[in-house]
């Protein structure tokens, strides 16, 4: 089922000179459900972005009211057999992937609500930063739906009985219970939500892009590995990371009390 034709781009792109790009959703009169169509305008967007050399760190947005309110119910019942649901979700966990797996920072800017897939989204985001009047849930429970798939990130996020907690009631939690129990790194009041996700970029932009690019996909695929070879595998990149001219530059600066000149290699 495809969206009814528009004159407005499904995900708004917006590059900055200094390396951040702006992703942001844009179905605000459906409080930016991820239709199939919508998944693949942001796996599009994605796929580019990882591909970038000039791209270091992405915000992820939503445009309306909301950031995004999970899965178009709508779509879903219209196309209602096992095989849409199946590649329909299998898509969705492809593009989750993807933001672990492509080598820049992924910031959620997360206003409104945050439902479902929405908080799913939330929590597959490297970062994320919350105005202090957004509200997340997994509320499919209500509906008859177990959140299976959101049950990933929050498990990967939140401990155990708080992941459970809110799959089992679907309840809403506020932005500062939120950043308790770890979906979000940082709670703004909304006038100055921008102001604090610029200041985060901005400071990982100061840092060495080979750092952050290494340092990345290192933290992901060592969260999958038992102790011991987790830190064999760490221990190989941090040789290999110490063996960049970005590392023997910040050595060197902090040695000689100047600020680092990163290259990028």
């Amino acid at each position: 089922m495809s969206e009814t034709p528009t004159l407005d781009p499904l995900v708004l792109r917006q590059d900055r000179s200094d390396g951040l790009t702006t992703l942001t959703l844009n179905r605000p009169g459906q409080f930016n459900s991820l239709s199939q169509d919508m998944l693949t305008a942001l796996q599009t967007e994605l796929d580019a972005i990882a591909a970038s050399e000039t791209v270091r760190v992405v915000v992820l947005a939503g445009a309306g009211k909301a950031f995004c309110a999970g899965h178009d119910l709508k779509e879903m019942r219209a196309n209602h057999s096992k095989e849409f649901m199946q590649a329909l979700f299998r898509q969705c966990g492809q593009l989750m992937l993807s933001l672990t797996r492509m080598p820049q920072p992924v910031i959620a800017r997360v206003h409104g609500i945050a439902t479902a897939a929405g908080c799913q989204l939330v929590s597959m985001c490297d970062l994320a930063v919350a105005a202090d009047v957004s509200r997340f849930a997994v509320s499919g429970i209500n509906v008859g739906l177990f959140c299976s798939t959101p049950a990933v990130g929050l498990a990967r996020n939140l401990g155990r009985k708080a992941a459970l907690e809110m799959l089992l009631t679907g309840d809403f939690i506020d932005a500062l219970e939120a950043k308790s129990r770890g979906l979000v790194n940082r709670v703004v009041p909304a006038d100055a939500l921008d102001i604090e996700i610029d200041q985060l970029v901005q400071s990982i932009l100061a840092k060495s892009a080979v750092a952050v690019r290494m340092g990345k996909g290192m933290f992901y695929r060592q969260l999958e590995m038992g102790l011991a070879e987790a830190y064999d595998y760490a221990g190989e990149v941090m040789a290999c990371n110490m063996m960049s001219a970005d590392a023997g530059e910040g050595i060197d600066a902090f040695m000689q009390k100047r600020k680092p000149e990163y290259r990028g290699c």
